[in-house]
C-alpha cells in the first residue's frame, strides 16, 4: 500500500498518519508492522516517531492477519440469571467483552464458551462474538445479556433497535449540579482527529440521548453521583455526554481528567439495571446488580452521601 504525504501532513508523525489512514488496523498492529520493517519512507526504513514532509512516499507492507482460534477459558462468571434462551452476567471492571486484536484471551466470550460448553451460544455475532447482543466498555462494570439461541438474539437486538430495552447506569462525575435532573440530546460520531475516540458532532453522527438524575453530592461539592438512563446506545455515549456538559466521569482518562488525585482502574461507571422482554415468555424481566467494591470505596473516599 502506497501513500503520498500532502502538504497538510507535513510535521505529522508517521505512526499517527498511519493510524488516521488505516482505520481498520489497530495501533498495536501498526506498531508491529513498523517494528518489523514493513514501513518505508522514500524507500528507506524508518521509526514510528519520524515526521513527514510533503510529497514523502510512504510504503506499507501489511501482512494478512490470521485470526487465532477463540478458546474456552475457565474464568469465573457472576451470572444473575440463566435459562435455555439467555444469560444475564455482571461483568467486572477490567474485563474485555469479546476478543479483538491484542485481546484474544481473558475476555467475557472466552469465559462464556467454557461455561456453555455443554450448550450453545447464538452465532449471529460471528465466531469472535458468540452470544454477544450488546457491549459495555472494558473498564465499565455491570450487566450484560447474552443470547444462547439465534431467535433470542434477534428478539433482544430488535428491542435495542426499538429503544424498548431498559439500561440504567450509576456514575461518579466531576463537579456539582445546579439542577436535579436533565436530558442530553447531542449526536455522537467519530472524532476526526482521533478515530479511536467519539465526540459530540453533527458530521457523520447518530442521534444520542441520555437522561440523568443527581443521586448524591460530595461534601465539598466537587463530585456527584448520578444515574444515567440510555434512550439510545452509541459507543461511549455516557462518557462522551457527561464530558460534553462539563461533568466527566471520574477515572475516565480518555474523555475526562488525565491525572486524577486518587488511583482508579478506569471510569467509575456501573451498569446497574437491565430490563427487557423475555424472547420466549413475552414477559418484561428486570435485573439489578449492586455497586461493586471499587465503586463503593470511591464513594467513601469522595465522601458522597
Amino acid at each position: 500500500m502506497i501513500f503520498i504525504a500532502e502538504p497538510q501532513d507535513s510535521g505529522t508523525r508517521i505512526d499517527k498518519f498511519l493510524s488516521d489512514n488505516l482505520k481498520e488496523i489497530s495501533r498495536s498492529y501498526i506498531k508491529k508492522i513498523i517494528d518489523g520493517g514493513g514501513l518505508l519512507i522514500n524507500g528507506a526504513p524508518c521509526k514510528g516517531s519520524q515526521k513527514l514532509k510533503a510529497e514523502d512516499i510512504i510504503t506499507v507492507d501489511i501482512p494478512p492477519v490470521k485470526e487465532p482460534d477463540i478458546l474456552p477459558e475457565n474464568i469465573p462468571l457472576d451470572i444473575l440469571y440463566e435459562d435455555s434462551e439467555l444469560l444475564v452476567v455482571n461483568k467486572p471492571q477490567g474485563m474485555v467483552v469479546h476478543p479483538a486484536p491484542g485481546n484474544y484471551s481473558g475476555t467475557l466470550v472466552n469465559a462464556l464458551m467454557y461455561h456453555c460448553r455443554g450448550g450453545s451460544l447464538s452465532g449471529i455475532g460471528g465466531v469472535a462474538r458468540p452470544g454477544i447482543v450488546h457491549r459495555i466498555d472494558k473498564n465499565t462494570s455491570g450487566l450484560l445479556m447474552v443470547a444462547k439461541t439465534n431467535a433470542a438474539h434477534l428478539s433482544l437486538a430488535e428491542q435495542i433497535k426499538a429503544h424498548s430495552f431498559s439500561r440504567r447506569y450509576k456514575a461518579i462525575v466531576h463537579g456539582g449540579f445546579n439542577v436535579s435532573e436533565g436530558t442530553i440530546d447531542a449526536p455522537i460520531g467519530r472524532n476526526r482527529k482521533n478515530r479511536e475516540k467519539m465526540c459530540v458532532t453533527n458530521e457523520n453522527s447518530k442521534e444520542a440521548i441520555t437522561h440523568y438524575r443527581v443521586l448524591g453530592r460530595s461534601a465539598c461539592g466537587a463530585y456527584s453521583l448520578v444515574e444515567c438512563i440510555l434512550e439510545t446506545g452509541r459507543t461511549h455515549q455516557i462518557r462522551v455526554h457527561m464530558s460534553h456538559i462539563g461533568h466527566p466521569i471520574v477515572g475516565d482518562d480518555v474523555y475526562g481528567v488525565k491525572k486524577e488525585k486518587f488511583k482508579t482502574n478506569g471510569q467509575a461507571l456501573h451498569a446497574y439495571l437491565l430490563g427487557f422482554i423475555h424472547p420466549k415468555t413475552g414477559e418484561y424481566t428486570e435485573f439489578t446488580a449492586p455497586l461493586p467494591d471499587y465503586f463503593e470505596k470511591l464513594l467513601k473516599t469522595l465522601e458522597i452521601e
